[in-house]
């Protein structure tokens, strides 16, 4: 296959002063136009361990990112989820998920990404500490919607910028989870989905934590939190949120860690509420009896009155 350098295209990413988004947006948008013929023409699934699908779909545009990625950018590494590990040595290293939503995707269900997110490691840094995000790319082929951020230079949705929504409370806010396809009986987020579900607006199980962290960039959702992700599934989404104003740290509030075994974003407002639910369901306190409809709506005339 033969690969040429791509162009950048300022005025659809936001920013003239983005260094490495705007060659790996040209590259996100090939791998989105590939995935879509895929998911036009269908794929056969196949299993990679017990319960995890993949596709040609996965392991094709994983091929193509690795190979434009390093001509566009000779001296980065490349860590994927289909097995890629490429120049892990080099001072940047982009973490890529070539389409995130695989059971989306051979469902036919149009709810997947491309993410790519670019890690600075400078020299004599420890393997197992995290470098700063400096880029990341998100992008949805089925809306042709771009989500992109560099570090300092905000985020942007197909070259407007965005900004994490202004919700107040939990009690007013949309959040959004996900479940992992292996270890499911495992896994304690069901009962974590069944408090939040009681007291919020409501919780969204898509089925890409990519798009999951871009919305919360962008105020679609107020929060998000999930277990046991990936680097390649958080890196770039991880720089939206925080970029568009947002917070990503642990269940506990320590600093976020690319091997998330637990992740949550918000909109910075609500986060110190989740944290204080997040202690006591781990501690295994009694949760505070819902507010009723009244009170909701006493709350939201007292916080008026206040405002």
């Amino acid at each position: 296959m033969t690969l040429r350098a791509a162009s950048p295209v300022p005025d659809l990413l936001g920013n003239a002063e983005f260094v490495f988004v705007p060659r790996a947006a040209d590259i996100a948008r090939a791998a989105g136009a590939k995935l879509r013929k895929f998911f036009a023409d269908g794929v056969e699934t196949e299993y990679k361990g017990d319960v995890d699908l993949v596709t040609v779909a996965d392991r094709t545009v994983e091929a193509y990112l690795r190979e434009a990625l390093l001509l566009a950018f000779p001296l980065h590494g490349v860590y994927g989820e289909e097995g890629t590990r490429d120049r892990l040595e080099s001072e940047y290293r982009w973490y890529i998920d070539p389409l995130d939503g695989t059971t989306n995707f051979a469902h036919g269900f149009p709810h997947f990404s491309v993410s790519m997110g670019l890690e600075h490691r400078p020299a004599g840094m420890a393997s197992e500490q995290d470098g700063p995000i400096v880029a990341g790319i998100v992008y949805d082929p089925m809306r042709d919607e771009l989500f992109a951020a560099e570090r300092g230079k905000g985020a942007f949705l197909n070259g407007k910028p965005i900004h994490v929504s202004s919700v107040p409370v939990l009690g007013e806010a949309l959040v959004a989870t996900g479940f992992p396809s292996r270890k499911r009986h495992e896994n304690p987020n069901i009962h974590f989905y069944h408090e939040f579900t009681l007291r919020s607006h409501g919780v969204r199980r898509a089925g890409s934590a990519a798009l999951d962290l871009a919305y919360t960039a962008c105020g679609r959702v107020d929060a998000y939190w999930e277990f046991n992700l990936n680097p390649w599934d958080v890196a770039a989404g991880f720089l939206l949120v925080e970029e568009a104003g947002g917070m990503v740290t642990g269940f506990d509030g320590s600093y976020r860690r690319l091997e998330s075994l637990e992740i949550l974003a918000s909109n910075q407002l609500i986060h110190h509420e989740l944290l204080g639910f997040f202690r006591d369901m781990f501690a295994g306190k009694g949760i505070e009896p819902l507010p009723s409809p009244a009170e909701y709506a006493a709350h939201r005339a007292e916080r008026k009155t206040r405002a």
